[in-house]
């Protein structure tokens, strides 16, 4: 049986966020991206791994490397996901920022 990983099981380690991050101008290559943390290259590895479980990443071969690059789609989609979220806390806030200042003020 192929299991998935949850995407954002993957995007809660800061660590694949950074690498997300990393990616988000450029295409690089996992000694690279290894390169920019003080951690074992496996380390990385593994977490190149699980975000390319999670369509989160691909990969694309140059003659003998590997070239790791955001895939966008899937980017996206997790926007999509969490933007009625952001827009139903942008409402509230947006309500209690009303309140607030309807607020008597002490004397």
């Amino acid at each position: 049986m192929n299991l998935r990983r949850d995407v954002f099981q993957a995007i809660a380690d800061p660590t694949r966020r950074a690498i997300l991050l990393l990616l988000a101008s450029q295409s690089m290559t996992a000694g690279a991206i290894a390169a920019n943390f003080d951690t074992a290259r496996p380390t990385v590895s593994k977490h190149l791994q699980i975000l390319t479980e999670c369509e989160l990443l691909q990969q694309e071969q140059q003659g003998r490397e590997i070239y790791y690059h955001l895939n966008a789609q899937k980017m996206k989609d997790i926007a999509d996901f969490i933007e009625p979220f952001r827009r139903m806390w942008d409402e509230r806030f947006d309500r209690l920022e009303s309140v607030m200042k309807n607020l008597p003020t002490p004397k």
